[in-house]
């Protein structure tokens, strides 16, 4: 269902997921789930209902606002871009997606965010910025330099980057310089390399049709889920 929630001015409109009350009776624990480059598509609706299968209120982020979908792969590396380098600007946006979540009556209060691609990214500012509300984040193929690091003590979020270790777009100096960054930031942090894995290793659409290191893995699809099922398990308790 449709999902209207405020990040100040700009109005945000994401897809909220609610796990079977017969199977999963009360309040659960909520994730927000956050898109790739593309917008609010299909890939991470998807993950919604997934999340939700699994016992999970989940709410498909609208990190964009007003539900954009971008023209073509310009406006969607301008829009990235620009938050990435507005790291403030991106924090609060995606932490407004949290606080909507949070203070859904079908969340108990706990939530935890995942992301896919510019998604991992996002997830991770969120535990950069040591958000109260974030007990846990995941990043599948996620960027993972950041113009803000993280700074000692301040992240409280276990981390899980599912990373790709043959995805070109995020380097392996970017992969040490992370690790580096979580060790001096004394973060909670388990990072996955998957050899034979590329950027998108979680997207069926991604064919290698816009380069070639954009393209499924549906091995490491399949483990990398797996392994952010343990993760939200030891999170939430």
């Amino acid at each position: 269902m449709d999902f209207e929630y405020f990040d100040g001015g700009q109005r945000c409109l994401g897809v909220l997921e609610l796990p079977d009350p017969a199977k999963f009776p009360g309040p659960r624990p909520g994730v927000v789930a956050v898109h790739e480059a593309w917008g609010l598509g299909a890939q991470v609706q998807r993950r919604a209902k997934m999340l939700a299968e699994l016992g999970y209120v989940a709410l498909a982020a609208d990190i964009f606002g007003d539900r954009l979908i971008p023209a073509d792969p310009p406006e969607a590396f301008r829009i990235i871009g620009d938050f990435a380098a507005d790291t403030t600007a991106l924090r609060a946006r995606a932490g407004a997606a949290v606080t909507a979540l949070k203070g859904h009556p079908a969340c108990n209060g706990q939530v935890a965010a995942i992301g896919y691609c510019f998604g991992g990214r996002t997830v991770l500012e969120l535990a950069r910025a040591g958000n109260p509300d974030v007990l846990g984040v995941v990043s599948f193929h996620g960027a993972l330099d950041s113009v803000t690091p993280a700074e000692k003590g301040k992240v409280k979020a276990r981390i899980l980057v599912c990373h790709g270790a043959e995805d070109e777009l995020v380097p392996h100096e970017h992969l040490t310089a992370f690790l580096t960054e979580m060790a001096n930031a004394e973060a909670d942090c388990q990072t996955i390399a998957y050899t034979g894995a590329k950027h998108s290793f979680t997207n069926p659409e991604a064919k290698g049709q816009l380069m070639a290191t954009i393209i499924y893995e549906a091995r490491t699809d399949a483990r990398s889920w797996a392994a952010m099922q343990t993760h939200l398990a030891e999170v939430f308790g």
